[in-house]
């Protein structure tokens, strides 16, 4: 392993102009990463990465390299590119599991984050690094977000996000509250109210937008979204399976249903395959696996036996239509629908039902420019507010969003406000044995 990232690394060319960096949402510092591995110090190339993005270990993984670093290097234009997610992957999980220095010094504010995904974790992480006493409220049991719940395990391990969560979140003492929703039993006046100075909203897009074609609702159709979360729970689906779309979330399920038992798995794309949101990676990997593709199909209705599709076609005037009386049966035992995520997180409303944070017409959170939401102190991030976008893209905006709640909370007037409870008497509680009760 070592020996094949030092031979990517030697054919960097250490452009004076690197678009390596110029592709990467985050612009990570790709030259000098490599050079300071090359120089045989990867303590420094991997703090270097850490510093610009929390979660290097996860984009080294799940980035779409073929359209950023990798795809715009110079390299490539005439032969093959520095392959610097391979490089990447190496030093961050190296260096990784050197990290144990602890909690920055506390600054006495409070902030909280709702959502673990990549936004959520990537504000935790710099608040946490600037004093700041952070709160994650995470809505399932672990935490990830999207990434543990919505990308394949072969893609990216759980372990990643297991070693994560120790290495950034408990060496700097950054709490997680897990299996807890922001806007139900506990609300946001509830998080100002217990000493928050500002909130953070990463939620995420978790619900699946349907087709809104007959046959959505029979036992053999799961939705993408909740497919991933739990493949194992539809078994329903049986070994033939149709995935309606062609997007990298497609892919992850038709390649996810082969490692879970279909024998025969099929994608239909209502275009043609240069028209599809998948990667040209992603895609190849579903086909050397063994999915199959249609393309020029609309599906118009689910069957117990398969689905019914029409036709599309691109017509002289550079506009797509269906074309009638072309509808066929194509035969499956399960249906898979991934087309698309919408928001389904409920913001609450201050306790006068004042203070409601306004939505876009997609139902996701309108912010200005740095994050900040119709609701003082509360900001959003993440797919909550551009809707569903890869990972790194997710920390670049966090990392923007992150300075702004820096700036807003250091702009708040001191809490003066004296604790009512505070020359109480502590209650000395005897030990279990002098109660006369038996230790066990």
């Amino acid at each position: 392993m070592a020996l094949h990232v030092m031979d990517e690394a030697k054919m960097c060319l250490g452009c004076p102009r690197p678009r390596c960096q110029e592709g990467c949402p985050i612009k990570t510092d790709i030259p000098n990463v490599i050079k300071l591995l090359k120089a045989g110090d990867l303590d420094a190339a991997g703090w270097k990465l850490f510093e610009n993005n929390p979660l290097t270990t996860v984009c080294a993984l799940v980035c779409n390299h073929g359209k950023q670093c990798e795809g715009h290097c110079v390299r490539g234009i005439n032969g093959s590119p520095v392959h610097f997610s391979v490089i990447e992957s190496y030093i961050s999980t190296t260096f990784a599991n050197k990290m144990v220095k602890g909690p920055a010094k506390p600054n006495g504010m409070k902030a909280a984050v709702v959502g673990s995904g990549p936004a959520g974790l990537t504000i935790a992480v710099l608040l946490a690094r600037w004093g700041y006493d952070v709160t994650i409220f995470e809505a399932r049991d672990r935490i990830g977000g999207m990434m543990r719940y919505g990308i394949p395990n072969f893609r990216l391990p759980d372990a990643v996000l297991d070693d994560f969560q120790y290495r950034h979140l408990q060496l700097k003492d950054i709490k997680v509250r897990t299996n807890t929703t922001i806007g139900k039993t506990i609300t946001i006046d509830d998080l100002f109210r217990d000493g928050y100075k500002s909130v953070f909203i990463g939620a995420g897009l978790w619900k699946a937008n349907a087709m809104n074609i007959k046959g959505e609702t029979l036992g053999n159709v799961a939705f993408g979204i909740d497919y991933l979360a739990n493949p194992t729970g539809f078994k329903s689906l049986g070994n033939d399976i149709a995935v309606i779309g062609v997007g990298n979330s497609a892919m992850d399920c038709a390649r996810t249903a082969i490692r879970n038992g279909a024998r025969h798995v099929t994608c239909y794309g209502r275009r043609t395959e240069k028209d599809a949101t998948a990667s040209a990676y992603e895609m190849s990997y579903a086909k050397l696996e063994g999915v199959g593709f249609r393309w020029g199909l609309q599906p118009v209705e689910i069957r117990h036996n398969g689905i019914i599709c029409i036709d599309n076609r691109l017509g002289d005037d550079g506009k797509w239509s269906t074309i009638p009386g072309t509808e066929k049966l194509y035969p499956h035992t399960g249906v898979i629908v991934s087309v698309s995520q919408g928001s389904s997180y409920e913001v609450d409303t201050g306790s006068d039902g004042s203070c409601a944070m306004t939505r876009s017409a997609k139902g996701l959170l309108s912010v200005d420019e740095n994050g900040a939401t119709t609701r003082p102190g509360v900001f959003a991030g993440g797919d909550a507010v551009a809707g569903a976008r890869t990972v790194v893209e997710a920390v670049a905006s966090a990392k923007k969003v992150a300075e702004a709640m820096d700036a807003y909370m250091k702009s708040l007037p001191s809490d003066n406000s004296p604790d009512p409870y505070a020359d109480i008497p502590v209650f000395d509680t005897p030990p279990a044995d002098a109660l006369g009760e038996q230790v066990v």
